[in-house]
């Protein structure tokens, strides 16, 4: 797969997620406790500001860090959304077809952090 490509499924997964996130982010601004709380802050802030800041650099070409650190702090969240809500301990909000997000949400930023490092890895070789 060319680092074109790869760039481009990248950027299409962060829309993807920004949009998805985008909503939530919008339910929670207006009717309050739709997300969970991270320190006091809603985790759908957190995840958006995740999917913003390392797209950002991403289409700027800037450090490989700023994007695995944001990808990888939202990988963290969306793993221990989807244990919690696979054992029972928290609830995740859900699609209207009823899926939590916190598993999109861990899909998506699974998939970035493992998009991204096959682009290193291929630029690299």
């Amino acid at each position: 797969m060319s680092s074109k490509t790869i760039s481009i499924l990248i950027t299409l997964v962060f829309s993807f997620g920004i949009y998805g996130a985008g909503g939530l982010v919008n339910k929670e601004y207006m009717l309050k406790q739709v997300c969970p709380q991270i320190l006091g802050i809603p985790a759908c802030y957190i995840i958006m500001a995740c999917l913003i800041i390392p797209l950002i650099a991403h289409l700027f070409k800037l450090s490989n860090y700023v994007y695995f650190i944001g990808t990888g702090i939202a990988l963290t969240i969306a793993t221990y959304g989807t244990i919690s809500q696979l054992i029972g301990i928290a609830d995740c909000p859900k699609t209207s077809n009823g899926i939590p997000m916190c598993y999109i949400s861990f899909l998506i930023f699974l998939t970035l952090v493992v998009l991204k490092w096959i682009s290193v890895k291929t630029t690299d070789a």
